[in-house]
C-alpha cells in the first residue's frame, strides 16, 4: 500500500488559485496512476484529474482548462494546480494511487472558494 499526504488546501476567493500537493511514500514509477478526487457536502466523490506513470493526463469536463495535474518524480509528489476557482469547486480534495489491484487514499484537504 502507498501512504499519501495531501497539502495545500485553504480558503480562496472566486477567480483565485491554489496548488495542492500529494506526497507518496514510494517512487511514482512504481505506481500505475495517481488521481485527484473531490467530495462536496452531500455529494458523491468525483474524479477531477488523473495522471499515469507515463505522464498522460485526463480531466473532468468541469475542470478542463482550469486545473492541471503534474508530477515531480524526484520528490515522489503529484500536484494539482487549480486556477479560476469557482464556489462550486468547494470540496474536500483527495489524492489516490493505483498500484496493481490496490488503491490507496490520502486523508484529504479542504478547499473552500468564496463568492
Amino acid at each position: 500500500q502507498v501512504q499519501l499526504q495531501e497539502s495545500g488546501g485553504g480558503l480562496v476567493q472566486a477567480g483565485g488559485s491554489l496548488r495542492l500537493s500529494c506526497a507518496a511514500s514510494r517512487s511514482l514509477f512504481s505506481i500505475d496512476a495517481m488521481g485527484w478526487y473531490r467530495q462536496a457536502p452531500g455529494k458523491q466523490r468525483e474524479s477531477v484529474a488523473q495522471i499515469t506513470s507515463l505522464g498522460y493526463t485526463i480531466y473532468a469536463d468541469t475542470v478542463k482548462g482550469r486545473f492541471t495535474t503534474s508530477r515531480d518524480n524526484a520528490k515522489n509528489t503529484v500536484y494539482l494546480q487549480m486556477n479560476s476557482l469557482k464556489p462550486e469547486d468547494t470540496a474536500v480534495y483527495y489524492c489516490n494511487a493505483n498500484r496493481g489491484p490496490v488503491t490507496s487514499w490520502g486523508q484529504g484537504t479542504q478547499v473552500t472558494v468564496s463568492a
